[in-house]
């Protein structure tokens, strides 16, 4: 089922896509895999996953060395600064940085560790009391505090959008990050990319990318609803 639900989401990327005239190849779709057994993942991979998200870094650092080594592996989750150390030489990329002590931790181990770690800017669009992230009048200050630290490459911006039952009531908020990424990269502060917007989920991947997603962070709709005992 996972492999159907996998080629299901991809053609559904695929069709947003042609809706809003983009080319398919500039939307990686994230395997969100929290929670879930490795038969799970090797069944996401053997469909042609490539990208895997984790939301916590013990899980993150046990599934890795179990996988092929040819996967990119998403550190989507709220990351604390102590745990940075584990995870820094092994992520392609840390989705949620939001704050500048957080990237100066992650510099810090990257310089350690010989790397430079992709990250983004966790943007907290709605103003959510429950979510992490920064306000989007925060997010240009953050970014050029973040472009003078060695050893880490900002790429772009993340978010997390209110769930919805109707997925076209966050269009807007994608809508206001990819504006903010445009309103930053005006700004051409050295070292700062904002060509990544990661943003949409299982509810709401396709409205995300017909606003300019370049990563979807996709779990239930691949995995089937997730354990929260574990």
């Amino acid at each position: 089922m996972i492999k159907e639900n996998y080629f299901e989401v991809n053609e559904k990327v695929g069709k947003a896509c042609d809706r809003a005239g983009r080319n398919r190849d500039g939307v990686t779709l994230i395997a969100v895999s929290k929670t879930k057994p490795l038969e799970d993942l090797r069944e996401a991979y053997e469909a042609g996953a490539r990208d895997f998200g984790e939301n916590k870094v013990q899980e993150l650092v046990d599934k890795i060395p179990q996988m092929p080594e040819d996967i990119r592996w998403h550190m989507i989750g709220h990351l604390q600064r102590n745990k940075v150390k584990y995870i820094v030489d092994k992520v392609y990329m840390i989705h949620g940085v939001d704050s500048l002590r957080l990237g100066e931790e992650i510099s810090k181990e990257a310089v350690k560790h010989g790397v430079t770690v992709r990250i983004l800017i966790e943007v907290n669009v709605a103003g959510e009391d429950t979510k992490y992230g920064v306000s989007p009048e925060e997010a240009p200050q953050l970014a050029i505090g973040l472009s003078k630290l060695p050893g880490i490459s900002l790429q772009g911006l993340m978010t997390i959008a209110p769930y919805v039952t109707d997925p076209e009531e966050n269009r807007l908020i994608f809508a206001k990050l990819r504006q903010l990424a445009v309103d930053i990269s005006e700004k051409n502060i050295d070292n700062v990319s904002m060509n990544v917007l990661s943003m949409g989920m299982t509810g709401d991947y396709e409205v995300a990318v017909e606003e300019g997603a370049t990563f979807v962070r996709v779990g239930t709709g691949i995995f089937g609803e997730r354990n929260y005992e574990i």
